[in-house]
């Protein structure tokens, strides 16, 4: 179990604590929402929770194999409703994965983020489309 703690402090913005490390993010509530969009939201926390497990359990499936993704890039975008209740409707992730990599590997990554646990914590309604460019070093 991992304990995190959140303090409200008021004007929409939450100070998080992670219990384990003691690391600190703040929060507010985006601009289209009342807020000041000075920090991520929650919902972009949810995005960028999505969108880091995914390029985590690849990495961990990289180790595995042997090849080495330092340098990959993710991009995930949050769309959120436009009817009552708010919430993210979509999900897209693009990956950008550096390196010369068979065919074998490219499906072992793939697998790999399409497993990740928040992928599998998210409400099924969500679409999450996942898009991958192979980047070859050379």
């Amino acid at each position: 179990m991992v304990k995190i703690t959140a303090e409200y402090e008021g004007q929409l913005h939450c100070q998080v604590i992670h219990g384990p490390s003691g690391c600190h993010l703040h929060t507010d509530a985006p601009v289209d929402n009342k807020g000041r969009g000075e920090s991520f939201s929650p919902t972009d926390l949810c995005a960028t929770a999505f969108a880091t497990c995914m390029a985590t359990i690849m990495g961990i499936q990289a180790e595995k194999l042997g090849i080495d993704l330092k340098g990959m890039k993710v991009e995930v975008t949050k769309e959120m409703s436009n009817d009552k209740p708010r919430r993210i409707v979509r999900l897209p992730v693009e990956f950008w994965v550096p390196g010369k990599l068979t065919d074998e590997h490219k499906a072992a990554l793939i697998q790999a983020a399409e497993t990740c646990p928040v992928h599998y914590s998210l409400n099924p309604d969500i679409d999450k489309p996942i898009c991958f460019h192979w980047v070859d070093a050379d």
